[in-house]
């Protein structure tokens, strides 16, 4: 079935899988037959691989696009890949490739976006836009925007997680809301989830996946590999096929259409007070690392901990950002001194180590 006709159908979820990279003819073509059978809709792997560190594997390149169609052939999977520019459309569908994808590190590009989206302007190809590295959902619309007015193809988003400094239990931050608030301007758009890129590993994709079938995502693109321990990129956040189908077997789809919409709503709404409230305690975690520091600081330096022109700074500036945004200033001078007392809680346990 034409891959066109397989992104109209309703069937919930909606699988991609495949490789990271296209590593060998073998590899993509082993990994293919083992994903037919398992309930796969559309088979991915990467052809150019944008990495962050030079000399780092990159990709085959034009090569392996021939090893994803010879994969069709043999599979009847419909394949798709990643472009990041002009010529990597015109590649992709000089050889056959059914769908194309934007991913993230090309969605913050305006430029390159629209680089592409002439490259597939009048054409019947389908594309999905991931969205960009950091959480500016404006860029993501404008993205798909773009590729919307280009293609005659039907145009889906992939909500991949996004970047954040520091140590996090994900590789990229779920940020469920900016996914939801997408869904919600554009409600008629089909958003998918990619687990892989969110967890980062294996361990937390399937809780990843199952919290985006109960937001109500379209479906799923997992990354798998024959043998992911040998994987030559992102080795950590691929599965075998049999996990892969042992992950899909275990999600819990619920019916969309027979749940109330007032339920619907809240649960929602829920899910973006639940991503807020972990960014909050994660940054609240930051705070105290910082505070920990400054008493270390404070202890080498023979300083006393509580330091009154500062505190003062602190309650009269975030008392007004406060304000400026419309909390109450009971909240959140109940607030400050409750941080103030935890900052100094641990400020006192650097004090009183030793040197």
């Amino acid at each position: 079935m034409p891959a066109k006709e397989i992104l109209s159908e309703t069937t919930r979820p909606f699988i991609i899988s495949g490789p990271c990279s296209a590593e060998s003819q073998t590899q993509v073509l082993q990994t293919a037959q083992a994903l037919r059978e398992k309930g796969v809709h559309l088979m991915r792997a990467g052809v150019w691989k944008p990495r962050t560190r030079p000399n780092s594997f990159e990709g085959r390149g034009i090569e392996a696009l021939d090893w994803l169609i010879e994969a069709k052939q043999a599979t009847g999977l419909p394949v798709c890949t990643e472009v990041a520019n002009a010529q990597h459309v015109e590649a992709c569908l000089d050889k056959g490739i059914d769908v194309l994808w934007v991913g993230a590190r090309t969605t913050v590009s305006p430029f390159a976006v629209q680089e592409i989206a002439e490259a597939t302007r009048g054409l019947d190809i389908p594309v999905f836009v991931k969205n960009p590295m950091h959480a500016d959902l404006s860029l993501w619309i404008g993205a798909i925007e773009r590729i919307q007015s280009a293609t005659k193809g039907p145009v889906w988003a992939i909500h991949r997680g996004f970047s954040r400094y520091g140590k996090t239990e994900f590789r990229n931050a779920p940020m469920w809301e900016i996914a939801i608030a997408l869904q919600m301007a554009m409600p008629n758009l089909k958003v998918i989830c990619d687990p892989s890129h969110i967890a980062g590993k294996r361990d937390l994709i399937p809780s990843v996946a199952q919290k985006a079938m109960d937001l109500g995502m379209h479906g799923l693109m997992i990354e798998s590999h024959i043998d992911p321990e040998l994987a030559l990129s992102d080795a950590n956040q691929q599965l075998s096929p049999d996990a892969l189908s042992e992950l899909l077997n275990s999600l819990t789809i619920r019916n969309l259409q027979t749940e109330a919409i007032h339920t619907e709503n809240l649960d929602s709404l829920r899910l973006q007070m639940d991503s807020i409230d972990e960014q909050v305690i994660e940054l609240l975690n930051a705070r105290m690392q910082l505070a920990r520091e400054i008493g270390r600081y404070k202890r080498d330096h023979s300083m006393t901990i509580l330091q009154m022109k500062r505190w003062k700074e602190v309650f009269k500036t975030r008392g007004q950002w406060a304000k400026d945004a419309g909390l109450g200033p009971e909240f959140i001078a109940t607030y400050l001194e409750q941080v103030h007392k935890e900052s100094i809680r641990v400020q006192n346990e650097e004090m009183s180590k030793k040197k």
